[in-house]
């Protein structure tokens, strides 16, 4: 007799003894299986839950206001110069507006970032009067406590205004080599995010 042929034989038997034996016996199988059983995530799940903890990660970067301004600032994507080299436009008249005492037409990145915060509650300056000046920003973001040099190490928040050489915007995201990515008005004479080296900004202004 071989060894398959006994161990049929010895379970034919016990079911005669036992007849739930071969039933309980399936079943404790059966919960074993599902209690040890691993979770399986599809291609599609996997994306869907990175997608959602990245979002998760780039609101968490920054207060309410800071994320409002971004969502502000994009809704402005792709406004022109009207005509082409004025400085000028409709859209770009109200960001003027935004300035207490704003002259005409000029260089806009600073009416532009101004506009947004004051559109989002965080109004730049110590009346919430706003900048058409990237230094005057930036001689009052360190004034009030809000300005950060950049440096070794420094990370900005999506939401925190870019300083960069007589030019600024608003910080929309940070890649894991450091490059910043923004949005930001009069680049090249539209609204239109940007990407800018770790070590290419001035510094950085918290409006929260």
């Amino acid at each position: 007799m071989t060894l398959a042929t006994t161990l049929n034989r010895i379970a034919e038997i016990q079911t005669m003894v036992d007849p739930g034996a071969a039933a309980r016996a399936a079943a404790a199988r059966q919960a074993a299986l599902v209690g040890t059983a691993t979770p399986v995530v599809n291609d599609a799940g996997r994306a869907t839950f990175a997608k959602a903890l990245q979002g998760a990660e780039a609101v968490g970067g920054g207060g309410q206001g800071s994320t409002d301004m971004v969502a502000a600032a994009r809704t402005q994507h792709g406004v022109v110069e009207q005509p082409p080299g004025s400085n000028d436009s409709p859209e770009i008249k109200t960001y003027r507006d935004a300035v207490a005492g704003a002259p005409g037409p000029g260089p806009w990145c600073a009416y532009f970032v101004s506009w947004a915060a004051k559109e989002t509650g965080t109004p730049l300056g110590d009346n919430g009067q706003g900048f058409g000046s990237v230094d005057q920003m930036w001689a009052w973001a360190q004034g009030a406590g809000k300005a950060t040099p950049n440096g070794p190490g420094v990370k900005p928040k999506v939401g925190d205004i870019i300083i960069l050489n007589q030019h600024t915007g608003i910080v929309t995201g940070v890649k894991p080599d450091g490059t910043v990515e923004t949005i930001e008005g009069n680049t090249s004479d539209k609204v239109a995010e940007r990407t800018h080296p770790a070590g290419a900004a001035i510094g950085y202004i918290s409006v929260r």
